[in-house]
């Protein structure tokens, strides 16, 4: 299936998605200007993608609103080497996997996510793009993750008047009320808008997906040289785990103590009005750019975060006995360990990056855009726990009302962190045909163990147009990851502090740009990882030697405005540790297609039909058959290996836009085709959403 799409895309027109100057432009106005940038994800100025000796990918609020989005997640689905919901569609956080390494979210150029459970996930209506970093990119933003990150670009105030009203009703009663409204009060001052109210249900019994949103921001120029920014958010969600930790036993694999017993999929494992995923964020941040001439510019960021999360929930024991939990508890093939977890979560964040940007020459040819920047970022995070000794159930028959419950309290147990950055870049070009970019960045970070650590990273790349539109590139990057806690003896006492996760990468490609609506771009890439924290069997923690991943990807995409559009993208990525083969469980390969066809009918309607593929390959999870020697005639350390199958699935979007109204039906999944995300050797699995429906009328002013 992924050489079928890989054919498909080189026969194609292949390209990286290109940006939309405006994606709020209203409707009937000219779109067919396109500026295609790396403003804040590749250099944090705005250069043309063609000029970024890397590959960067720009998703706009368009084209994932086409596609049906309603998680961040899915808006990154059709981007090559990015593997979306690794563990099906989950309610509480968002998960995207980028060659072959989780990723870390961004909001603006700020990290804003520091710890699982205890923030909510963002809203993707409050989004005017997603943009995508591959591979290790510390030397604009800091601590990150290996593999990328995928930085979330808020709406903001336009100078003009205008907006939309949306009404959706969808599958699981899905019922919402969406508003993005923009008012220009003079030539110097705009003020926005954004809104959304949900109440629905999920394709599992007793998980709401509840949300209220709002963001307002404005927007001051007190000088044609100056602009200001203010945006807030306050954000409600009332949900669940769409995660239930289902055994593999029973659910992926047959259960050989009850013959013929499959699980409910899509089982509840909890209890109806206890279990939850409730949690509030309020933020805060502003932005001052001031352009002292044409050469020099001053930009100034900073928000803050303020979150407060409860996570109550079941999970069965899966993990005592991987290959067959019910076992550990009885004969009877259906009695299982239950436990009940439930915790409080406070997480405060302060995040600030100024920069200042100079334009110079140093020649007749020779172009510099020098880049000087210092960041400070500031989090703590406090949880408090309940957590109960397992009591047995019936897994298929479950006692709801029996179920034991327990309320966390006590005081917070506080883990904080401090980092602070100076960094630098210079983009030379190069007789308007050859670009490179040099960085460098020292990072001092403190952590509330008391453990301080420092980083130096760099990074280096060149571009270069040989002719038709072609431009082969290089480049190298390196991230670092500071990990809060210390190294775990087998006999259960404290080690030294965990020193950093580091990473570099060698990347290699190509752009092709035979046209201004249509742009190619194909890499590899080899990426070196060291110091991974190892959670041991016997409770113990290490940190691997190297894990090395690599890889190639194609991305593509030709649009023209208004009419037209098609996105091809594969990915293929490998990953192999001399210390742990249970790292290598991601697809090897993802691929997808994504096309829209506009067509005019009758009365100046259009008629909009778009259709896309998203294929994944199986996977594979190796790890301890008998973790915790249960089971006398199983050799300590014996391994075995979970294959999870390949799956492909199909959207698809029906749209009707007659004067200022708009009628849109968006169906993901919609062969409605049941299968596993993820399984897992240390004993669970996850499955992938089923087919979802929505229907949209909206009114544009």
């Amino acid at each position: 299936m992924a050489r079928m799409i890989l054919m498909a895309g080189l026969a194609g027109a292949l390209v990286s998605q290109a940006a939309w100057a405006d994606d709020t432009t209203p409707a009937g106005e000219d779109q067919d200007d396109i500026v295609v940038t790396g403003a804040i994800a590749g250099t944090k100025t705005e250069t043309p993608l063609v000029e970024l000796p890397q590959p960067i990918t720009i998703v706009t609020s368009e084209q994932f609103i086409s596609q049906g989005a309603i998680s961040i997640s899915d808006t990154v689905k059709y981007a090559a080497g990015v593997l979306a919901n690794p563990y099906g569609r989950d309610t509480r956080v968002d998960g995207f996997n980028v060659r072959g390494l989780d990723a870390l979210q961004f909001r603006d150029g700020m990290r804003d996510i520091f710890s699982y459970y205890a923030s909510i996930t963002s809203d993707p209506y409050n989004f005017s793009r997603v943009e995508i970093v591959r591979g290790p990119a510390s030397v604009l933003f800091g601590q990150g993750s290996i593999g990328g990150l995928v930085n979330l670009v808020s709406k903001t105030p336009e100078f003009r008047t205008g907006g939309e009203l949306n009404l959706v009703y969808g599958s699981y009663d899905r019922k919402e009320a969406l508003g993005d409204i923009n008012i220009a009060l003079s030539d110097t001052l705009a003020i926005r808008a954004v809104g959304r109210v949900r109440d629905a249900d999920t394709y599992v019994d007793h998980v709401p997906d509840d949300r209220v949103m709002f963001a307002p921001s404005i927007r001051w120029q007190p000088t044609p040289a100056t602009d200001i920014v203010l945006t807030g958010l306050y954000q409600e969600d009332d949900t669940g785990s769409t995660s239930q930790f289902l055994p593999i036993v029973g659910t992926f694999r047959p259960n050989p103590g009850n013959p013929g017993g499959r699980l409910d999929r899509y089982t509840f494992v909890g209890k109806a009005g206890w279990d939850r995923y409730n949690g509030r964020s309020l933020q805060g941040g502003g932005s001052i750019t001031h352009r002292f001439s044409d050469a020099v510019r001053l930009s100034l960021k900073a928000r803050y975060i303020d979150s407060d999360l409860q996570y109550f929930t079941h999970y069965a024991d899966s993990y005592s006995y991987p290959t067959n939990p019910y076992s550990v508890y009885g004969t009877d093939g259906r009695t299982i360990g239950m436990t009940a977890d439930a915790s409080d979560a406070r997480m405060n964040v302060f995040s600030t990056d100024n920069n200042l940007e100079i334009k110079f020459n140093t020649g007749a040819n020779i172009e510099h855009k020098l880049l000087i920047g210092v960041d400070y970022s500031w989090n703590k995070v406090g949880k408090r726990y309940a957590v109960t000794t397992p009591e047995t159930v019936d897994l298929y028959d479950i006692d709801y009302d029996a179920l034991l419950t327990y309320e966390p309290s006590g005081p917070f147990f506080h883990e904080s962190q401090k980092q602070l950055g100076i960094y630098v870049q210079d983009q030379i070009r190069f007789y308007d045909r050859v670009s490179v970019v040099l960085g460098a960045r020292r990072d001092h970070v403190t952590g509330s163990s008391g453990n301080t650590d420092n980083a130096t990273t760099f990074r280096a790349g060149i571009i270069g147009e040989i002719g038709a539109g072609l431009s082969p590139f290089f480049s190298y990057t390196e991230s670092f990851l500071p990990i809060a806690g210390s190294l775990t003896n087998p006999d259960g006492s404290i080690g030294d502090p965990f020193v950093p996760q580091t990473g570099t990468q060698f990347e290699g490609g190509v752009k092709w740009q035979p046209g201004r609506n249509t742009l190619v771009t194909v890499t590899a890439f080899h990426i070196k990882e060291r110091n991974r924290v190892l959670y041991l069997a016997n409770g113990a923690t290490t940190q691997s030697g190297e894990l090395k991943t690599k890889g190639i990807e194609i991305e593509a995409s030709h649009s023209l405005p208004g009419d037209f559009e098609l996105l091809v993208n594969y990915g293929y990525s490998k990953l192999r540790s001399e210390t742990n083969t249970s790292l290598d469980y991601m697809p090897r390969h993802t691929a997808s297609i994504w096309s829209t066809k506009s067509f005019g009918v009758a009365d100046g309607a259009r008629l909009r039909l778009g259709a896309g593929v998203v294929y994944s390959g199986k996977s594979k999870s190796t790890g301890p058959l008998d973790p915790y020697g249960l089971n006398p005639l199983i050799p300590a350390g014996t391994l075995y290996t979970v294959v999870t199958p390949s799956r492909t699935t199909v959207d698809a979007l029906a749209e009707i836009t007659w004067d200022k109204w708009r009628f849109a039906i968006n169906a993901t999944n919609l062969l409605d085709k049941r299968y596993f995300a993820s399984c897992l050797a240390r004993g669970d699995c996850f499955m992938a959403a089923p087919r979802n429906v929505m229907a949209t009328m909206g009114f544009r002013f």
